[in-house]
Parts: C-alpha cells; structure tokens; sequence
C-alpha cells in the first residue's frame, strides 16, 4: 500500500470515528467523508512534499479534515440529557435516549448562528436552557416522569 492510500485511510478512519460519535446525522453521509478524507490526505501530502514539518502536516490536513466541525449539536443534546435527565432514567438509556431527542431538538438550534466556537459563546446558555426544556416538555407529554 503507498503512502497515499494508508493517508486517505487514516484520515477516513478519523472522521468516520468524529461523525459516529458526535455527528450522527452525518456518519453515512459516504460522499463526504470520502471527499473530505481525500482533501485531508491531499493536503498532507501536499504539505510534507513542500518541506513541513509532520505537525504542520497534520494541522493542516486535520483543519480541512474537521472544518465546520468542532460544535455538534448531538454532543450539546447528549450533555443536557446526562446532566438535566440523568435522574429519571439508568445510565445505559442516556445515550439511545439522546439520539431519540437530537430530531425532537433540531428546531432549537435552527435560531442560532452555529460557530466552531460557538459552545465558548454567552448564546451557548441560552441554547443549552431550552433545548433542556424541549426535552422537558417531551417528557411531560409523554409521561416519561
């Protein structure tokens, strides 16, 4: 295998990874992840063949790689389901239960501008309380309490 191939495979290998665990309406997006691994990879190269050192190399590929990627929405979810919920349900149903209220709580973050940095911003508050209370509410209605 050339150096190229095991690139574009390690570079996959890492955005598949990032997608399962904290973008999951992206991870069987196919098409992307095979376009950005191959950016990635290509960047690298590109990058080493001009003289850089390894880690320019891989800041570099790593930006194109995760670029737009650095706030999930799953992951703010997930964070206000195990610190607010944790309470009404067992460990194990933290996470299925996240992954049930990530399309429930898409609406509420459809009124905030979605930054890389976003989650270090004052508006992060104010998205975390009410995608809590959107889970709340889904949970009076459906008399989970």
């Amino acid at each position: 295998m050339d150096t190229q191939q095991k690139d574009l495979s390690y570079f996959r290998l890492r955005l598949q990874e990032l997608l399962n665990n904290s973008f999951p309406e992206k991870a069987n997006d196919q098409k992307f992840i095979e376009q950005r691994s191959s950016w990635a990879a290509n960047a690298y190269q590109g990058a080493f063949s001009s003289g850089n050192i390894i880690e320019q190399c891989t800041e570099i590929a790593n930006y194109i790689l995760f670029e737009g990627l650095y706030f999930s929405k799953f992951d703010t979810v997930f964070e206000v389901v195990c610190n607010e919920f944790d309470t009404i349900m067992a460990d194990e149903e933290l996470l299925p239960f996240a992954l049930k209220m990530f399309p429930v709580c898409e609406p509420v973050f459809s009124r905030y501008k979605l930054t890389d940095d976003f989650a270090y911003g004052y508006e992060f508050d104010l998205l975390y309380t009410e995608v809590t209370g959107t889970i709340a509410i889904w949970i009076q209605e459906n008399e989970l309490q």
